[in-house]
């Protein structure tokens, strides 16, 4: 499957932009039928970087967020300024 579809956009609020700086983790929204292997392989493909864990949410609008908690080798930081969030 194609990491671009998994993986749909960034989802920033004040807790996913602390969890940058504290806990090395960023959080995207996500495909709704993406299981968390299928998360973390597109992450890395996309970002060519380690993931250590992957965990999931489906809000009450019916998004399924991921929080993926990088390797401690690498910044989440860092991919967050590639990105254009800062």
């Amino acid at each position: 499957m194609d990491p671009y579809s998994i993986i749909v956009k960034p989802h920033l609020t004040e807790k996913s932009i602390n969890a940058i700086d504290k806990n090395n983790e960023l959080t995207f929204t996500v495909l709704r039928t993406a299981e968390k292997s299928d998360i973390k392989s597109a992450f890395e493909d996309l970002y060519a970087v380690k993931v250590q864990r992957v965990n999931t949410q489906i809000t009450s609008k019916g998004e399924k967020i991921a929080y993926i908690k990088l390797a401690p080798e690498h910044s989440a930081e860092d991919i967050a300024v590639k990105m254009g969030v800062f």
